[in-house]
């Protein structure tokens, strides 16, 4: 069984060595034979050189007349992440349980209808279907979506595209959840604290 085996290679390996040596043709009939393309149709006749030329200009001529459309559509999309507010850090839990809890109270107020993009500091949701808009100029804002939207969907931030105008305004901009909510601002006011 070895010896099959090994006889079969070295045939392998000396069958290049033979087929280098062997002689090659020389004759006109034979080069025309090597330089013709092998085709399967018995009826093909190659063109003539100007019947070449003349279907090939012809085809030139048909792409080059033919009108061109083209169309560039650029789109600038700029989407921008409003995170939760941040809690204040508790530097000691037993301090804050001896004084008693005073909740502060707040006022709703009409304002604009737009707050700028930009100055949102951060959001929390609210009761039902408010949200609370932290703003870096120290004001809180009440948003209030759809009735069909809960805040609590909101927990996590949100997003909203940016305008031209960079402002964030009732009845236009939607604001989409982290979560894949998406609500239509309806109404803005601005929480003011109340004395008690």
């Amino acid at each position: 069984m070895k010896t099959r085996f090994v006889l079969s290679g070295l045939v392998a390996l000396a069958l290049p060595v033979v087929a280098a040596n062997a002689p090659v043709p020389t004759t006109m009939a034979s080069q025309d034979a090597l330089d013709a393309p092998a085709h399967l149709d018995p009826n093909y006749r190659p063109l003539a050189q100007s019947d070449a030329l003349s279907d090939e200009s012809e085809r030139l001529e048909a792409l080059y007349s033919a009108p061109v459309h083209r169309q560039v559509r650029i789109e600038r999309r700029v989407v921008i992440r409003i995170s939760p507010a941040a809690r204040a850090p508790r530097s000691n839990l037993m301090a804050e349980q001896s004084q008693p809890v005073q909740r502060q109270r707040y006022e709703e107020r009409k304002m604009d209808d737009c707050v700028e993009v930009e100055g949102i500091a951060g959001v929390r949701p609210g009761s039902g279907n408010r949200l609370v808009l932290y703003l870096e100029d120290q004001r809180m804002i009440s948003a209030h979506l759809d009735k069909s939207c809960r805040a609590r969907d909101f927990y996590s931030g949100f997003y909203i595209e940016r305008n031209e105008d960079g402002m964030l305004c009732v009845a236009r901009d939607m604001l989409q959840s982290r979560s894949g909510a998406s609500c239509e601002l309806t109404r803005m006011r601005e929480l003011v604290p109340v004395q008690i």
